[in-house]
């Protein structure tokens, strides 16, 4: 799953990134306001990290306009502007949640989980669709009362499958919500990727739709 970080300090936005990439995210990570609104427009993100203190464009300015163009990716705001009246500003522009900082990365993590969790309609921990479920705390695959452990990559593709059951995911589509910027994708990755879990579950599970792409099936 790929995460938009943005975050003009060189130190946290390091620690971030670091603790994101071993907790499974791919992580693109600008450092102004212009960026990250340029950035978040061309989409493939489940989530967005925000500082609100930005060069060039202020943070709750990035916020507005993707609320404005319809853009509904969950979004955890990260700063240190600590009043009521700010977080109330906050969350009325959009905000899914905020945190101030100093923060603990492991709470960033659970935060993220729990925002994406509901953007779902989901109160518990799992995403799915009939026999198929995803256990988002875990990052393990319910299928036919079995579980099994997932790599992050597989993680992720599942994710952007069961975001919409039913619907038709192309290649393309499916690499932009798995790869972050400069990571090198070969060209049959996603075929490699829908083999093993396939070969974890069963070729049900995960369909192709010759010429167009995969779905997970909606019931």
């Amino acid at each position: 799953m790929r995460v938009l970080l943005v975050e003009d300090d060189e130190m946290i936005g390091a620690n971030l990134q670091h603790a994101l990439e071993g907790a499974g995210w791919s992580v693109d990570w600008v450092r102004d306001g212009v960026y990250a609104s340029n950035a978040w427009s061309e989409g493939g993100y489940s989530c967005v990290l925000l500082d609100l203190g930005l060069p060039r464009q202020d943070g709750l300015q990035v916020l507005r306009h993707a609320r404005s163009r319809g853009d509904m990716t969950p979004v955890l705001i990260l700063t240190a502007r600590d009043s009521v009246s700010q977080r109330v500003q906050g969350l009325d522009s959009g905000a899914d949640d905020y945190l101030l900082k100093p923060f603990d990365l492991q709470e960033v993590l659970a935060r993220m989980r729990a925002i994406t969790r509901r953007r779902h309609g989901a109160a518990d921990s799992l995403l799915g669709s009939g026999d198929l479920q995803l256990d988002m705390m875990t990052r393990e695959v319910l299928y036919k009362g079995q579980r099994e452990q997932l790599t992050a990559r597989e993680y992720a593709l599942l994710y952007a499958l069961l975001e919409r059951p039913g619907a038709i995911l192309s290649r393309e589509q499916l690499e932009n919500r798995i790869y972050g910027w400069g990571e090198e994708v070969t060209s049959n990755a996603i075929d490699v990727l829908i083999h093993g879990m396939r070969r974890k579950l069963n070729n049900d599970a995960i369909r192709n739709v010759r010429g167009l792409g995969w779905r997970v099936p909606a019931i």
